[in-house]
Parts: structure tokens; sequence; C-alpha cells
């Protein structure tokens, strides 16, 4: 009955951002099913370098993207490459045409010297494997 449900959120409905909140297999279904897959296109870049920041400063990224899709683009799970960096994961799906941002903070604290990042993420677009967003930041004293 899952899978029901996360179909009836794929109609053509352009109401999309009203939707509610996606359950864990709702999310996972629609990695699985490839006549619901989009596209995305990442605004500015995949990669940010943010610069110096002070040891302990907690350092805030976001990417922005755009569905550029006709299907609702659903962000299943957004991952960090380490436990200093906490990505958020939207739970609503994206319509066509609609923007976005991947957000994560990264804690500077006892990190001194430069600190390249990842964080990747699952969605149901026609690319293959993980979206991986990278950002750059040098912590000093």
């Amino acid at each position: 009955m899952i899978a029901a449900g996360f179909i009836a959120c794929k109609t053509e409905d352009k109401k999309v951002k009203d939707s509610p909140v996606l359950s864990p297999e709702q999310k996972t279904a629609a990695l699985s099913d490839s006549s619901n897959f989009t596209s995305i296109q990442w605004l500015d870049s995949t990669y940010l370098d943010l610069g110096k920041v002070k040891d302990g400063a907690v350092v805030e990224v976001s990417f922005r993207f755009k569905n550029t899709g006709s299907k609702p683009l659903v962000i299943s799970s957004v991952t960090a490459g380490c436990g200093c960096t906490i990505p958020e994961t939207p739970q609503k799906p994206f319509a066509p045409g609609e923007e976005g941002s991947i957000k994560a903070s990264f804690n500077s604290s006892g990190r001194k010297g430069e600190n390249n990042k990842s964080v990747y993420v699952k969605a149901n677009t026609t690319s293959t494997g993980d979206h991986e967003l990278k950002f750059r930041v040098e912590v000093t004293d």
C-alpha cells in the first residue's frame, strides 16, 4: 500500500509543494521507479570555496537546485562524508520547475587547516549514483 500512496503524490497536481511530508518508504520507492525519475540542475555550483573561518565557528553551506524534469523531485537522503558536517534532508517533493536547496552545517572546532568536505544527495533523478556536493574551508586560529 505504500507504493499506492507514493503514486498518489505523483499526479500532475501543481500543488506538490503543499503535499505532505514523505515517509522513508515513499522516498525509497521514488528511487526504484524509473517512470518517476526527473532531472536536477545545480544552480550555482557543486563546489563552494568558503574561504577562512576561525576555529570553533559553525559554517552554514547551501547548494541551490532546480527540478528541470517533468516529475516531482524527491530527495531521498542527504549524507555527509564525516561527523563534522551535518546535512539537512528536504522532506517534501519539489514540483517541476521548483527550486530548493541542500543545506549543511560544518563545525570547525579542532579542525585547523584546509578542510575539503562532501555532501551526498540521493534523489529520483535520471543521473546514476549520488550527487556529490563539495566545499572547502580553511580553519585558522
